[in-house]
């Protein structure tokens, strides 16, 4: 057997040689395919973007031609001296009949929408549809921007859907003035829907945004008066007001994610509402989108043109696979003549070899199966053990935490008594109060007692809730939470108790800090370190605690600072073990900072302690930033 196996080190030798070489190749091949990809993508969008460019030059263009086809209307109409006497006399009748009937004659040679005249009120005197339903005569526009803007002397540009004909357009609007005075407002409608029908044949989707992010234009008939992104409840209550999208719907978000750059501003997005997909097929895969963008000179408007990517990676994928397929093809002619060189030498050895390997085999896997099942049994006897070990660590875990919260309620309890004592003392005296007025028929006074009564109890029920929602026993579940949130609710539980010690309390919270965590357990680290800083400052003269949250090093960093003594040394090393505390026996059980510095590591976050140099004590506590959406999402 030793003579038999003296010849394996040098046929080792060489499996490792030939290894090392097939590994090279492969790693070649793939190199080359990737760059093969990547080269097919890169000169796929560059000719994409050139051809691109230049139709949304026209585009621009066509958009920009239509908006300026009709600019010089409404300055005309302050030439016209029938306007000029209607504005001077509006009560005139004959002189209303002239004016509408010029514009109707002006609108329908000129082929806009609407023509009509305003006074400086905002009141129609005329409109070239004076005689067909539904009239804008008599109408009151003076809460529409275009109309602010010509009253101010300004040319009012405003696109909107109609409150009057509920169809959308574009106005335009400028003063009509005699004798150095502006006596009203002339404005002029423009249908621009022609447009959408014109981009239906585009190979790209074609839109036209607002400065909000409002599509009002697009080749697309399913995204019209939808957002690019979320609007902001500023945005939308300026919406409100003027009535711009009137019965547009609730603007409802495409979910514009960008997903990749390229030069010159272009970009590469996905979008993840199922509007976003109208005509895409019912395809499986999210397509992504070449956004190319101008700003139509003179408006805020942006025309953005949308390119689907599918044909440019399917154009890189094939070249991929082609030489994907020129390299297997050459890997296995190579391999061909290798093995079909050495088949012939290496047939009888093969033989042998396998006949004494066979041999070997049955002698060893006899020897070896029992050591192997018998390792294997004592295996998952291991594993079981483990996993039972575990999830005792996991349930006592969640217990100490719980215990942390029942301690923590228990040292609020006399503060919480009297925050509810109070509230049902005045219940009490206004529900007598109300009962006697009643009794007397002061019907208006017991109705206010009665309202009263409402309040504390509202007030009441928000306290208690509060308490429930702390105390409730609930596993961790990390997700994008607001900072804002937990400490307003962890200084709310500890509100009685600030009044009580008269601290000034000091927050510095930003409304959109998030961080990746539990809400309810990060409630409970803040009560703890709020508490802790309360007792801390029993007996010091000033007393202030602050709370800041800052993000900064990748990092949301939570800071509670105190005015109090600080932390001894001695104290500081010890600070975080179980069951340590300085705090007199039967007030604490030493595990408050214990049990929220494992909270905190579960989080993927850390909670550290130092002494302040003017004096007192500050707690960082670190957590994954998040992003306010994603909270919204969540």
């Amino acid at each position: 057997m030793d003579g038999d196996l003296s010849v394996n080190p040098p046929a080792r030798g060489f499996s490792k040689r030939r290894l090392a070489w097939g590994g090279a190749c492969l790693f070649a091949a793939v190199l080359a395919v990737m760059l093969a990809y990547i080269w097919g993508e890169r000169t796929g969008i560059q000719v994409l973007r050139q051809g691109v460019e230049h139709r949304l030059d026209i585009y621009a263009g066509g958009v920009q031609s239509e908006l300026t086809r009709y600019d010089y209307l409404p300055g005309i109409l302050s030439l016209n001296k029938d306007v000029i006497s209607l504005l001077q006399d509006p009560a005139n009748p004959e002189r209303i009949a002239r004016v509408n009937l010029y514009l109707e004659t002006v609108n329908r040679k000129a082929g806009s929408s609407e023509i009509y005249v305003m006074n400086m009120e905002g009141l129609t005197l005329a409109a070239s549809n004076w005689n067909r339903p539904p009239s804008f005569v008599g109408r009151n526009f003076s809460y529409r921007p275009y109309f602010i803007d010509a009253a101010k002397g300004l040319p009012g540009r405003f696109y909107g859907i109609g409150t009057v004909s509920q169809s959308p357009g574009y106005y335009f609007s400028y003063g009509i003035y005699h004798d150095g005075r502006m006596l009203g407002v002339a404005a002029l409608k423009v249908d621009l829907d022609k447009l959408d029908d014109a981009w239906l044949r585009a190979d790209e989707k074609v839109v036209v945004v607002d400065e909000n992010g409002v599509i009002f234009l697009t080749s697309v008939p399913g995204w019209k008066f939808k957002t690019l992104a979320p609007l902001s409840s500023h945005t939308l209550q300026k919406l409100a007001v003027t009535r711009q999208y009137h019965r547009a719907g609730s603007l409802e978000p495409l979910g514009m994610a960008e997903v990749g750059k390229q030069p010159e501003g272009v970009r590469i997005v996905q979008f993840t509402s199922e509007a976003a997909h109208e005509g895409e097929g019912g395809n499986f895969l999210v397509p992504s989108y070449l956004v190319q963008s101008r700003q139509i000179p003179g408006t805020q408007w942006k025309l953005m043109a949308l390119s689907n990517m599918a044909p440019i990676h399917a154009r890189a994928r094939n070249m991929a696979i082609a030489v994907a397929l020129a390299m297997g093809f050459l890997a296995i002619l190579g391999l061909y003549l290798q093995q079909r060189r050495r088949a012939i030498a290496q047939s009888m050895a093969a033989s042998a070899a396998l006949r004494r390997a066979h041999d070997e085999l049955e002698r060893k896997v006899a020897a070896r199966t029992q050591a192997l099942s018998n390792a294997n049994r004592h295996l998952q006897t291991e594993i079981a053990e483990r996993r039972r070990a575990e999830e005792v660590l996991k349930s006592t875990m969640d217990e100490l935490v719980q215990a942390g919260k029942m301690a923590a309620l228990g040292q609020m309890a006399a503060g919480i008594t009297h925050e509810l004592n109070q509230p049902l003392a005045a219940l009490r005296t206004l529900a007598d109060n109300a009962t006697v007025l009643m009794q007397r028929g002061r019907q208006a006074d017991a109705e206010e007692n009665l309202t009263l009564i409402g309040q504390l109890i509202a007030r009441m029920g928000k306290i208690t809730g509060q308490l429930k929602k702390f105390a409730r026993k609930s596993p961790a579940l990390l997700k994008p939470t607001s900072i804002a949130v937990a400490v307003a609710d962890a200084c709310f539980l500890l509100e009685q108790r600030l009044r009580q010690e008269r601290i000034e309390l000091c927050l510095s919270v930003p409304e959109d800090a998030c961080a990746y965590c539990d809400g309810n357990r990060l409630e409970q680290i803040l009560v703890n370190l709020l508490g802790n800083a309360i007792d801390a400052m029993a007996r010091s003269g000033v007393r202030r605690l602050e709370v800041s949250v800052r993000e900064t090093g990748g990092w949301v960093v939570i800071s509670v600072l105190d005015s109090g003594p600080g932390i001894p040394d001695e104290v500081m090393r010890r600070l975080f073990e179980p069951f340590f505390t300085t705090k007199e026996q039967g007030v604490g059980l030493g595990l408050g900072l214990a049990i929220s510095a494992g909270i905190v590591r579960d989080f993927g976050g850390s909670l550290r302690a130092c002494n302040r140099e003017g004096g007192g004590a500050e707690f960082v506590l670190q957590l994954r930033p998040a992003k306010l959406e994603e909270t919204m999402d969540a």
